[in-house]
């Protein structure tokens, strides 16, 4: 089965973004979001799409790779443009589009250059004062980390099991798809949790 994971999608290279440290990567990504939320204009929105697909492009990031980015959040894309179109017009549609898809992209590009071990170690380091307040940093990054890992796999999860339920010509009952679900995201639960405990990680 394919699962899609945005923790698992770095890959080694030598490209400018590649050397860049995590932390200028991680304020890039958050300055351009941050400019995304804020400037809303149809131009605009494509203009970021193409800096995004630049950034992919500087950054060597396989192509197959980012189509998978672009499947997983076409659905969340498609479902916000409609709302939005409906109240708003078709030019809003296409803009709340075409942004989501410029911030999974950019994403995309942040995590395919950044080592986990790297981006683990930055938060461990940035999370420190909490340890004065009786908060492990460590556990602090790992939290953080798999939080980034699940939501990439359940939504991998969820197209699976629409696309079974489909494939068994259930698509259109919705306790066929949203039972199943469930179930599989419960049971990834359970083996993140046993993982975690036979490594000593669940310990107080």
């Amino acid at each position: 089965m394919s699962q899609p994971s945005m923790v698992a999608v770095h890959q080694p290279g030598d490209t400018l973004l590649h050397r860049l440290p995590v932390g200028p990567k991680l304020a890039g990504l958050g300055a351009l979001s941050l400019t995304i939320v804020l400037v809303r204009s149809a131009p605009a929105s494509l203009l970021f799409l193409a800096v995004a697909l630049g950034l992919a492009l500087l950054a060597r990031v396989r192509l197959p790779l980012l189509l998978t980015a672009a499947r997983g959040v076409l659905l969340i894309a498609l479902v916000a443009s409609l709302v939005q179109g409906l109240f708003y017009g078709a030019g809003k549609a296409v803009e709340t589009f075409v942004d989501l898809l410029a911030l999974t992209l950019a994403a995309v590009v942040v995590t395919a250059t950044t080592p986990v071990n790297a981006m683990l170690d930055a938060l461990v380091r940035w999370s420190g004062p909490l340890r004065h307040v009786g908060v492990p940093p460590e556990r602090v990054a790992l939290t953080v980390g798999l939080a980034v890992q699940a939501l990439p796999g359940t939504v991998a999860l969820a197209l699976e099991t629409r696309d079974a339920a489909r494939a068994r010509g259930l698509g259109r009952h919705p306790r066929a798809y949203l039972t199943p679900f469930v179930v599989r995201v419960v049971a990834r639960a359970h083996e993140t949790g046993d993982a975690l405990a036979a490594r000593g990680l669940g310990d107080d």
